[in-house]
């Protein structure tokens, strides 16, 4: 096994089941096709998210007991405050319920009305987060994370020289800060190398706009840089870390994800005055700012966690399992983003399902597909999620990629599931020209993926090249 025997045991099960194919039909049509309304109880593999979903250690269940829930400095935030001040190297911490609400603090903060702020690839809430006050996310990932079967180590890695004529064309008065997702989540989960992070943070410089780090990956991201990048190999996992943070004036996390927690966040940063201001809006939305909407059991679970997390075995297995469940597709000749990325497998619905266009919205088709034919859940990555309608000329614009993201939870699944799972997309590649397109018969305005609705179109229309494209 390349990457290994399970660096852990279990002690407790959590009983599944596969519910028949009638049942998953009505729980289809109930959910209007989107499978975020399906009862999880009805899932037999979710991989929906790795956010809130991993499995807790038993270090960290033991520190659900040693909660305190005191209103104001409960000894749990003392402990979660050092750990994230050790580990990132960053002064000043406020921990928040998860890491949408790090960034609605650091956005409603910071972005006015037609302000623009630059990445590399914007995940949904932070991109969210931006537009409902008014200002523009601009995606500045390499050429080559656009490509699916671009083979290059760091896909994750933004465009520098886009980035510096982005920052001169705009100007600090337009540029409230800019962010780097690690790993980048909305291009497959792929990494971004730590010169890459330095030379962000450099460019971020000369020009005077503050350089955040959207960290909920943090440790999957350092062990690529040390199994990737040249002269990083010797390094530990702890030693990469420090020096990714150290290049940024702050970064706002979601503890679902590399904090191995089931709930928390947070956002810290070197600005004093900055930390002010968001410190005094948590007290507002979220509550004091020695819990941040948390339980202090919940602080020290995450606290625990992000420690466990920088643990080299740990890694070894998390990223070689995901790495493992995509070679095997691939083998299968599966249309994926390649290389494989970190937490997940993006299934490439475009190429998957070429004889529907993109408005039948081929990557929610294959979504749906899966859960009818397999009770498994992914997530949809594509025009559902990203499309939006221009509001000049009232034409759709379509993103490049449609994917379907199959997000593996930490230490919850063995490989035994995840080869059931590789079954099921396997017959659903061999008989792909029975998958159907959809409409979408309800959208919400902000993040639609979540609550839209759905119907089969039938029969499929033939594909089109989109008129359009973000």
């Amino acid at each position: 096994m390349q990457h290994g025997a399970e660096p852990w045991r279990v002690k407790v099960v959590e009983p599944i089941s596969l519910p028949d194919k009638d049942t998953r039909r009505r729980r289809l049509e109930e959910a209007g096709y989107n499978v975020f309304a399906i009862p999880a109880a009805d899932i037999f593999i979710d991989l929906l998210t790795d956010s809130g979903t991993s499995a807790m250690s038993q270090n960290q269940w033991a520190g659900l007991m040693v909660g305190d829930e005191s209103y104001a400095g409960a000894r749990n935030f003392y402990n979660f405050q050092e750990t994230v001040q050790e580990i990132t190297g960053l002064p000043f911490v406020i921990p928040t319920h998860q890491g949408r609400v790090a960034e609605n603090l650091l956005f409603t903060t910071l972005v006015k009305p037609g302000m623009r702020v630059p990445s590399n690839s914007h995940f949904d809430t932070t991109r969210a987060n931006i537009e409902v006050h008014g200002g523009e996310a601009a995606d500045l990932v390499i050429a080559e994370g656009r490509d699916p079967d671009a083979d290059h180590p760091f896909k994750g890695n933004i465009d520098l020289g886009r980035l510096d004529a982005f920052l001169k064309e705009n100007g600090r008065d337009h540029v409230p800060i800019a962010m780097l997702t690690i790993t980048n989540n909305s291009g497959g989960g792929q990494p971004v190398s730590l010169a890459n992070i330095r030379g962000m943070a450099e460019v971020c410089r000369r020009h005077g706009v503050p350089f955040f780090l959207d960290a909920c990956r943090f440790a999957e991201n350092a062990w690529f840089i040390k199994q990737r990048e040249p002269g990083q190999g010797h390094r530990s996992v702890p030693e990469i870390v420090a020096d990714m943070f150290h290049a940024a004036d702050g970064c706002t996390m979601s503890a679902k994800k590399d904090g191995l927690a089931n709930i928390g966040g947070f956002i810290a940063m070197r600005d004093q005055g900055l930390f002010e201001k968001l410190k005094n809006m948590l007290i507002l939305i979220e509550g004091f700012p020695t819990y941040g909407g948390l339980a202090g059991r919940d602080l020290e679970a995450v606290a625990r966690g992000l420690r466990e997390v920088l643990d080299e075995r740990y890694l070894q297995f998390r990223v070689g399992q995901v790495q493992a469940f995509w070679e095997h597709l691939d083998r299968r000749g599966v249309p994926m983003i390649r290389p494989p990325g970190g937490h997940a497998v993006y299934l490439d619905a475009r190429r998957f399902l070429p004889h529907l266009a993109q408005e039948d919205y081929p990557a929610q088709a294959l979504t749906v597909a899966l859960y009818l034919d397999g009770g498994v859940r992914g997530v949809e990555i594509g025009g559902v999620m990203f499309g939006k309608t221009d509001p000049q000329t009232g034409t759709a614009v379509w993103p490049q990629l449609e994917l379907v993201r199959l997000a593996i939870p930490r230490r919850v699944y063995t490989n035994t599931h995840l080869e059931y799972v590789a079954e099921v997309i396997e017959r659903l590649y061999a008989n792909r020209a029975a998958v159907g397109g959809l409409r979408m018969v309800y959208a919400a305005e902000v993040l639609r993926h979540f609550t839209a609705r759905f119907e089969p179109l039938s029969p499929a229309r033939p594909a089109a090249p989109p008129a359009d494209q973000v």
